[in-house]
């Protein structure tokens, strides 16, 4: 399916607004004194859709807000508000009961194989447990079953009846993707499902991923630090800041061409990415805190460009060319320049 055909179709993901907080507890200095509790912002009205068959790479630096992105999504954390369309059908709506069929309907990759899987259950089991709750194929068929989503990920029929403590990262990460896939979900998000694994092992990963995107159509969001491994994978990558998305591009665009000064100092962290140097600055500095945010750009402490308003008047996540959004008051205004030129 062509790039047009993809948006004339609704799509399947919609978040709109996306909002969460979350409360630090009141000293007692802070009561005495009726100082209101402070909250991190994690997430700060976050926008973006997306279209079936699509892979949207979510990056930024740790403490960003990416996997609590991910997780209001997915209703493992209550959103203090937005909404999160899934086939235009507002998940933050919904009551535990109404959220049930939508469960089956989306899926997640944890960062960590080891921790996600029972260590005292056998693998064929995990699997099973799967297919009993939701109802996947007939009693009799399950076993088949199982061991056609073991073989998808490169594992074999004997492999259910091991523990997961008897398998390598990787092999366990693969256990991960196939319960995943047992229900043959809508939307997959995973989240950092590399970082965990060696170098070696992420490649092979990574090109499973890749291999069951075409043959399953999966529509995902990939979240991870590593761009590296993004431009590999995503359709089009988004780029939070401070729990904000400060650029969002096509990914060949993004790596060629990046217009917001933190996206141009991530890639020039990342070596051979084809970005020109010339055009790329370096970054300083730590993000500010999550819980004391600066007035206006929340970039502005350490960026090159910083001018006046920066300072003072937080920068919308504007639709600069189609296809690309950027929250920048200087790309905004080059960009003014450049159409004013002719």
């Amino acid at each position: 399916m062509t790039d047009a055909q993809h948006e004339a179709r609704p799509p399947l993901l919609d978040v709109r607004d996306l909002v969460k907080r979350f409360a630090l507890g009141r000293t007692l200095v802070d009561a005495v004194l009726g100082r209101p509790a402070e909250a991190v912002h994690a997430v700060d009205g976050v926008s973006f859709t997306l279209a079936r068959g699509r892979t949207l790479g979510l990056v930024g630096e740790s403490g960003c807000g990416k996997t609590t992105l991910g997780r209001l999504i997915l209703r493992l954390h209550d959103a203090d508000g937005g909404e999160v369309r899934l086939d235009g059908v507002d998940l933050l709506r919904l009551s535990d009961a109404e959220l049930v069929p939508y469960r089956r309907r989306m899926q997640v990759i944890f960062q960590d194989p080891h921790s996600s899987l029972n260590p005292r259950q056998r693998v064929g089991r995990t699997l099973r447990e799967v297919l009993d709750v939701h109802g996947i194929d007939a009693p009799g068929a399950r076993r088949e079953t199982v061991e056609r989503l073991l073989a998808e990920v490169g594992l074999g029929a004997a492999d259910a009846g091991r523990y997961p403590g008897e398998f390598s990262g990787g092999q366990r990460q693969r256990i991960g993707i196939a319960r995943a896939l047992a229900v043959e979900p809508d939307l997959l998000i995973a989240d950092e499902p590399l970082s965990a694994l060696d170098v070696s092992i992420q490649a092979q990963i990574l090109q499973l991923l890749l291999e069951l995107k075409r043959s399953h159509g999966l529509t995902m969001l990939f979240i991870s630090h590593d761009l590296r491994v993004v431009r590999y994978l995503a359709d089009e990558v988004a780029v939070m800041y401070l729990g904000r998305i400060v650029e969002q591009a096509p990914t060949d665009r993004l790596f060629a061409d990046p217009w917001h000064p933190y996206t141009q100092a991530l890639l020039l962290a990342v070596p051979e990415v084809g970005a020109p140097r010339s055009a790329t600055v370096p970054i300083e500095g730590e993000p500010p805190s999550t819980v004391h945010l600066p007035a206006g750009c929340r970039f502005h402490p350490r960026c090159p460009w910083v001018v006046e308003r920066c300072r003072r008047e937080s920068p919308a996540l504007r639709a600069m060319e189609p296809g690309r959004r950027v929250a920048c008051h200087v790309a905004e205004e080059r960009l003014a320049a450049d159409a004013a030129r002719g």
